[in-house]
């Protein structure tokens, strides 16, 4: 009889161990058929450089021509600009620096946007390419793949364009002026200028509102002729890029003290590209 006994409660210790090991399995918390899915690589970048320590010295000298009548303190404090305000500097930070001089005024601003995916199928890359296209096309230009015609057409400013065709400083007028009117402030109705030269050439196409191919992962180059107040008129170039799942932004902004005078639009881009491409090197390092 004690025999028997002990058979059995052997027998129900085994049932016991194998019902446990059936329930407790990670095996059984699976469905038939499912597959885990991968996380999405993070971005490259997890932190952002200071931006007001970004541009070279001899770069901002370059941009900023003003500062050089200053003295060597009032140079300083220039060059070492003014720290956007943001809530999260690991995620956003920015710069800007201004100069005046008896001529005109330049004013120069950077930002840095470090993108971060919150879906886990969606890699940060994939993020920041979704974020720079909206800045693309918000910008109103068109894919890479698209022609010159295309992307000038689409740009916001472009139906102002033409108005300006007759001057050799290939203004580009948008519908933000002041003067309710795309006819340049220095143009009378004969189409002659005062302190500008006169062509019978249109805008160069070359530097019209573009997509850059040689920039970053992805670029674009805005170009934007306005009037502050009643008079003064400012051109603000603006250069876009993406590297990874940082998306940068480059304004650089010239504002005469005569207002028959027009900023140079192939200077001010000479310089927006140079800086910017200094900035893809710093983020290559």
């Amino acid at each position: 009889m004690a025999y028997v006994t002990g058979t059995a409660l052997l027998a129900t210790l085994v049932v016991g161990c194998s019902a446990d090991t059936g329930t407790s399995g990670s095996a059984s918390d699976s469905k038939p058929g499912e597959t885990a899915v991968a996380a999405a690589a993070p971005g490259k970048y997890q932190t952002l450089p200071d931006p007001c320590r970004a541009v070279a010295t001899s770069m901002l000298k370059d941009l900023l021509p003003g500062a050089a009548e200053l003295s060597e303190e009032q140079q300083k404090k220039v060059y070492e600009g003014t720290a956007a305000v943001t809530y999260d500097t690991d995620r956003r930070v920015g710069c800007r620096w201004k100069s005046e001089a008896p001529s005109s005024s330049h004013s120069l601003s950077i930002d840095f946007e470090r993108v971060v995916s919150y879906d886990p199928a969606v890699s940060d890359d994939d993020r920041a390419r979704e974020v720079y296209g909206k800045k693309e096309t918000a910008a109103g230009l068109s894919s890479p793949s698209a022609d010159a015609d295309t992307k000038k057409s689409t740009h916001p400013a472009a139906s102002a364009t033409a108005s300006a065709s007759g001057s050799a400083s290939h203004a580009l007028t948008g519908p933000s002026s002041e003067a309710g009117s795309s006819k340049p402030e220095n143009t009378d109705d004969t189409g002659s200028t005062d302190g500008a030269e006169n062509t019978d050439e249109g805008p160069d196409d070359n530097l019209q509102p573009r997509v850059l191919d040689d920039l970053g992962d992805s670029a674009f180059l805005d170009d934007l002729l306005t009037r502050a107040g009643s008079t003064a008129q400012h051109r603000t170039v603006s250069v876009v890029f993406r590297t990874s799942n940082v998306i940068v932004t480059v304004d650089f902004t010239e504002q005469p003290t005569v207002s028959t005078v027009v900023p140079d639009s192939k200077e001010l881009q000479e310089k927006a590209q140079a800086l910017a491409r200094q900035l893809v090197d710093k983020f290559s390092e």
